[in-house]
């Protein structure tokens, strides 16, 4: 890019063009950085479009931060029904899968869910950093 970059007047201008290719070249290389896996642990039971909303901000949230978010919440009712005893299970079960590739678990809102209180109660048992947000995203 620095060889050919022309200014306003198209003039060469390659002092320019160097730092133009230098800033381009650093925003790709953030876009690449190291994210680390976080697990979104919040409600989905209950209000499930209002729970399903949140978890997509949580989720938007944890990327806005620098991570990579999982939230089988928003992934596993796709295809297994959480009114199933067995998929629920099932479900559950793949998320602590999922947790277990993540480098902290960040749990959100006020309301405790049973299944996210099996997943804090995995959590604490398995040693993963725990975090926790409210609702607005601030740590507490």
């Amino acid at each position: 890019m620095s060889n050919d970059y022309r200014n306003s007047e198209g003039y060469p201008d390659p002092t320019a063009g160097e730092a133009l290719s230098r800033i381009a070249a650093n925003e790709k290389q953030s876009l690449r950085a190291f994210r680390p896996i976080v697990y979104i642990c919040s409600p989905f039971s209950g209000d499930v479009e209002t729970n399903v909303a949140n978890a997509r901000r949580y989720s938007r949230y944890a990327v806005d931060k620098g991570y990579i978010p999982i939230a089988p919440h928003l992934l596993f009712p796709q295809f297994l029904d959480d009114n199933n005893p067995e998929e629920r299970e099932l479900g559950l079960f793949f998320g602590n899968a999922l947790m277990s590739k993540c480098a902290e678990v960040w749990v959100f809102g006020s309301r405790i869910s049973s299944g996210m209180e099996a997943e804090i109660k995995r959590a604490k048992w398995k040693g993963y950093h725990l975090r926790y947000f409210t609702e607005e995203c601030q740590e507490v």
